[in-house]
């Protein structure tokens, strides 16, 4: 996904290398979770329930058959890109409070209106984030305020976003929560904040559409 917003340039960052610190949980230890984050399981229902809002979104955006299957096909690592966006929205998070950094919903509906009179209303808006970074309408307000969250944390460490000084910072938050993946899912790089693909050829993602698919 390619960003054309500072405030979505969190959520689109894309990680290819491993870094050495990597963790990754076994179903043995947490039964039906997707993920551990700070001693608090993503379920494998809460994902897939993030993941068909998307994919409901997406269908009521593209009535067409044919136009909703390139759809599926352009975003089949929707499940891990999900789950990789549930993970490090609570990285940020912690890191932004220990930073001291908090987000009003005052602040967050303000972003908002502004972005709704760039799009050309809440729907413009609306499609606009599903398109371009997989956010479901209802999540939303969710996502501007995290996006918030990272910019002023960037402020607060006089920084911005795109400099190893932020990322360290989520780096230490991720130490701090402990983040466990399932291997099914990959597993997160401490040092990156990000999720990484679990090299065995075995791992399939199952779509919302029922389709197995190798990950990309």
């Amino acid at each position: 996904m390619h960003r054309r917003r500072r405030t979505a340039l969190v959520l689109s960052a894309a990680i290819a290398a491993a870094a050495p610190l990597l963790t990754a949980c076994g179903n043995g230890a947490h039964p039906g979770a997707a993920a551990v984050v700070g001693g608090q399981r993503i379920s494998v229902a809460q994902l897939q329930n993030r993941v068909d809002e998307v994919r409901q979104a997406q269908r009521a955006a593209v009535p067409d058959k044919a136009q909703y299957q390139q759809v599926l096909t352009s975003t089949s690592t929707l499940t891990r890109d999900t789950l990789h966006n549930m993970v490090l929205d609570q990285v940020l998070h912690r890191a932004a409070q220990d930073a001291g950094v908090s987000v009003s919903r005052k602040e967050t509906q303000q972003l908002r209106a502004r972005l709704e009179q760039q799009a050309g209303g809440a729907g413009g808006l609306e499609t606009a984030w599903l398109q371009k970074y997989g956010i479901a309408p209802q999540r939303l307000d969710d996502n501007l305020r995290i996006q918030l969250e990272a910019q002023k944390l960037a402020a607060r460490l006089g920084t911005d976003t795109s400099q190893p000084a932020f990322w360290k910072a989520l780096s230490t938050a991720s130490q701090e929560l402990h983040v466990d993946l399932n291997p099914r899912y990959g597993a997160w790089d401490v040092q990156k904040s990000s999720r990484v693909d679990a090299k065995t050829p075995w791992v399939r993602e199952v779509t919302a559409t029922g389709t197995q698919q190798q990950p990309a």
